[in-house]
């Protein structure tokens, strides 16, 4: 079943479809948001906060102004932003953002190197952490939900060359601090 279904079930009053919906959804608005506020609890917050929201405004949602996908990441981006501002959030080094295939595989190699993957990625979300909100709102559509310069433009509301600008911005810090350690 696709999203319009659901939806138009859960229009319709259906508690089953809109636990569908959530269960369909669920980890990818976590990992937006998990990106973005870079707590766990802080996180889950935002998960709910955004999905009770949209939940309560289907009505609202309109599939020819845009995909399901972009009005739910959209709210949830605004939901994390308003999580930001409340709490100031302390820079904090982060271990894993979600348990992918290969990361299950890890099991599998040597201690050694999975000491060295686990240091590379404490340096990279270090290094993500320093980015400025906009530039880490535009990284983690970009690479940890594969969203297109479109999609990210339509999500956070500002023109596909911004997006492009940010992103490429992200990269000179994240060189900067990566590969450069810093220096400049």
């Amino acid at each position: 079943m696709d999203d319009t279904d659901l939806i138009q079930r859960c229009q319709s009053g259906d508690a089953h479809a809109c636990a569908d919906l959530y269960e369909r959804w669920c980890g990818s608005v976590y990992r937006l948001a998990y990106g973005i506020v870079r707590q766990e609890q802080d996180a889950e917050e935002v998960m709910q906060d955004a999905f009770v929201y949209a939940l309560s405004r289907l009505g609202n949602y309109d599939p020819h102004k845009s995909a399901f996908r972009t009005w739910l990441y959209t709210i949830t981006i605004s939901r994390s932003r308003n999580k930001l501002r409340r709490k100031r959030l302390p820079t904090v080094e982060l271990n894993e953002w979600s348990e992918s295939e290969a990361e299950r595989g890890e099991a599998a190699r040597p201690p050694e190197d999975l000491a060295e993957m686990q240091a590379e990625r404490t340096r990279v979300w270090a290094a993500l952490g320093r980015l400025s909100p906009k530039l880490r709102e535009a990284v983690v559509l970009r690479y940890f939900e594969n969203l297109t310069y479109p999609e990210i433009g339509d999500i956070l509301q500002v023109p596909v060359k911004t997006i492009q600008s940010r992103v490429r911005l992200a990269h000179k810090e994240l060189e900067k601090w990566l590969v450069e350690g810093g220096q400049h």
